[in-house]
């Protein structure tokens, strides 16, 4: 039995060794199918590469226009700020000034006597029409 055990054994040891040798090397065979899949694969990786930069340089463009707007827009926002305070002064100047001129105006009208007329009027004659 130990005799029949080795030769058996010996055979696995060598199918073993002869298996690893080959996967080790690799195959160099390539069914033509497999082939035409990979080149396709290849393709398809490469387009797609290249319309994945593409879209980073778009990314980009609308990441630096974002930031420009932005900017833009908070300077606007600064100036509307600064302009809607000078329109809230000038506000209060002219009410603060139509206070003033209410004020001025109102004793002027109260002193102020009201104009007689001296002179009445004279009835007004009209002339007879000539008889026919």
């Amino acid at each position: 039995m130990i005799v029949a055990r080795k030769p058996a054994m010996r055979l696995v040891g060598v199918a073993l060794g002869f298996g690893c040798l080959v996967s080790m090397t690799g195959c160099d065979y390539w069914p033509p199918a497999l082939q035409a899949q990979i080149e396709q694969l290849r393709s398809e990786t490469q387009t797609l590469a290249t319309e994945k930069a593409q879209l980073q340089v778009q990314v980009n463009d609308l990441s630096n226009d974002r930031r420009d707007l932005q900017a833009q827009f908070d300077e606007l926002s600064r100036v509307n700020r600064e302009k809607t305070e000078i329109i809230t002064g000038l506000q209060h100047q002219v009410t603060a000034l139509r206070a003033k001129v209410g004020k001025a105006v109102a004793p002027a009208k109260a002193s102020a006597k009201p104009a007689t007329k001296s002179t009445a009027k004279q009835p007004v004659k009209k002339k007879a029409a000539p008889k026919r």
